[in-house]
């Protein structure tokens, strides 16, 4: 059986940690759960790619020589300000957990570290070698995290679960992201004299009027919305008086599994020249769009659990980008997963159900146990 009461004090000691990002970094709570995990013989590694930036590794051998990847992260957004209660306080009231973190994603991380130290206790020995990544980055790209450790060959799993989900819902798609930057340049005059120069504002809002109008060219999908674009940030200009020589604008593009990322660029690219000769294009990210089978056995164990426990999910898509689409650049089939409540994530006076960690954990125990590489 879960331990509910260690399971609800790990939560909140997880939450009471600061591990904001920026702002922060995963030291403290890393060092805090290696001890927490070897105190129950859990072998642990740390590693950092950044001065007190640090990823957990926690391994149970099994019997098989497949392994399977759980990747909750350890880091936050910053808190901000207007709590009702502490951000870093863990606070209980009525069937809540509150602070920074809770849903997104120390919740997920509490869980997970619960249902591994319960299959030890029940002595219960896998099919396969099981791997905790409980990594840092996430907020900020991953590229202190589960990127490096997948790019150095540091893990090499055969499937994972991206612990970062809400109500209980299995993630089978994602969207594909761009950001995109782009920087316009013009030629300098004197305010009052404006046809002397070229206005790099103009060109720039002549082609964000013509990109906002732009029609992508896609398949529907079931479970996403239809491809968006959205205007980030935008800068120009020295001063009032001064015709703008430059011009720089940043779009956050979300595409559907079956587009193409170089066609839309290239789509792009055709947009601009139509205003301008003198521009650059930098691709500041970039993560493709993923989908897998329902039958796949991730989903499918993750199914027989959820109706094991008697627990209503969905299986959905996100919009969002997620660390999932990191496993798939490595041929690694992966879904997302995770007890966090819907909306909390970033929010002020975040929170987590009681009742979704003690049935997250318990799912998350069913799941590990009768899961097999079929």
């Amino acid at each position: 059986m879960i331990n509910k009461k260690r399971l609800l004090e790990l939560t909140q000691k997880l939450i009471c940690i600061n591990s904001e990002n920026p702002g922060g970094d995963e030291y403290k709570i890393a060092y805090f759960l290696r001890d927490y995990l070897n105190k129950y013989r859990i072998k642990t590694k740390l590693y950092a790619f950044k001065d007190k930036r640090i990823n957990l590794l926690a391994t149970i051998d099994g019997r098989g020589k497949k392994t399977l990847l759980l990747n909750p992260h350890l880091d936050t957004v910053p808190a901000g300000g207007n709590w009702r209660y502490p951000a870093f306080g863990g606070v209980i009231f009525k069937d809540r957990i509150y602070g920074r973190g809770a849903s997104d994603d120390k919740g997920n991380l509490a869980v997970a570290v619960e249902a591994i130290i319960n299959l030890l206790e029940e002595d219960i020995n896998l099919d396969y070698k099981l791997i905790l990544a409980a990594t840092a980055d996430e907020e900020s790209g991953s590229h202190l995290g589960i990127i490096p450790l997948l790019d150095r060959g540091i893990v090499k799993p055969d499937m994972a679960v991206v612990l970062d989900s809400d109500e209980f819902n299995i993630i089978t798609s994602q969207k594909g992201l761009i950001h995109l930057k782009v920087k316009i340049f013009g030629k300098k005059a004197h305010g009052a004299y404006p046809w002397k120069g070229e206005n790099a504002i103009e060109k720039a809002v002549d082609i964000l009027r013509e990109i906002k109008q732009f029609k992508f060219r896609f398949r529907p999908h079931p479970l996403l919305k239809p491809p968006t674009v959205n205007f980030g940030t935008i800068h120009g200009g020295d001063r009032v008086n001064i015709v703008s020589d430059w011009c720089e604008f940043e779009l956050d593009i979300r595409f559907l599994p079956g587009m193409s990322h170089k066609k839309i660029l290239e789509d792009f690219k055709k947009i601009i020249k139509k205003y301008t000769k003198k521009f650059k294009m930098e691709i500041e990210a970039l993560q493709m769009p993923f989908d897998i089978e329902k039958s796949n056995p991730l989903v499918k164990y993750l199914i027989y659990a959820l109706k094991k426990n008697k627990i209503n999910f969905s299986i959905k898509g996100s919009e969002g980008a997620t660390t999932i689409t990191f496993f798939k650049e490595k041929n690694i089939p992966a879904v997302g997963f995770g007890i966090g409540v819907s909306g909390q994530a970033h929010s002020t006076d975040e929170y987590v159900r009681i009742d979704y960690l003690y049935r997250g954990a318990e799912v998350l125990k069913d799941f590990l146990v009768n899961f097999k590489f079929d």
